[in-house]
């Protein structure tokens, strides 16, 4: 197992707990706690690309735009296992890209009045490929949370303070165990984002069956 650990921004679906927790660790056996224990979460903004709602999904992308911001999650401790399933989980639509956000010390409101910035951080980021599928409106968390997110994860994955964790103390074999090496789709549950061209056609032919 390589020792090499990665650093990620999340800005959609993954800046929840919980849905990070589920893509990762689906089916493991360990106490939430030493899961929790591996990873730190931190609020960070990256500048140079704007977000956008994906269309007809519950889920968003980013693209680079000099002119605009995106908030999101500055998230530590992902090994290599971690970052298989979440290429798998964003799937075609999106690329790996490494990218420069900064720690953000204090997090102001949605409008980003309030941000004061820290240090610079080197992550990846997973940005859109493509631009005419998305909307032209931003993406809402608080929405995706309180209508949507249940749907997304496994049910006892569920953490009262989402804003951020403090790591703490671990076994190295306590680390080993709760990292699962595999990356067997079906023995872990690790699955894609929808394609594109299956949301459309789900909502074309939803369309049609309400004009029948």
């Amino acid at each position: 197992m390589s020792d090499r650990t990665h650093a990620a921004f999340f800005y959609g679906t993954l800046m929840a707990p919980e849905v990070f927790f589920t893509v990762c660790y689906r089916f493991s056996q360990e106490e939430v706690s030493l899961l929790k224990s591996l990873h730190e979460f931190k609020p960070a903004i990256l500048h140079g690309y704007c977000r956008r709602r994906v269309s007809f999904a519950d889920y968003p992308g980013i693209f680079p735009d000099k002119d605009h911001e995106v908030r999101g999650m500055y998230v530590t401790g992902l090994t290599d296992a971690n970052m298989e399933k979440l290429d798998i989980f964003e799937g075609s639509e999106y690329e790996r890209q490494t990218v420069t956000a900064r720690l953000l010390s204090k997090a102001g409101d949605d409008k980003g009045r309030g941000n004061v910035e820290g240090e610079e951080v080197e992550c990846e980021v997973y940005v859109f490929k493509h631009r005419a599928h998305l909307e032209d409106r931003e993406w809402d968390y608080k929405e995706f949370r309180e209508q949507k997110m249940k749907k997304w994860t496994r049910e006892d994955y569920g953490f009262e303070d989402a804003e951020a964790f403090s790591p703490k103390s671990v076994e190295d074999g306590e680390k080993e165990a709760a990292v699962c090496e595999s990356t067997s789709l079906e023995r872990y549950g690790v699955h894609p984002k929808p394609a594109l061209s299956n949301i459309e056609q789900e909502e074309n032919e939803g369309l049609q069956s309400r004009q029948d």
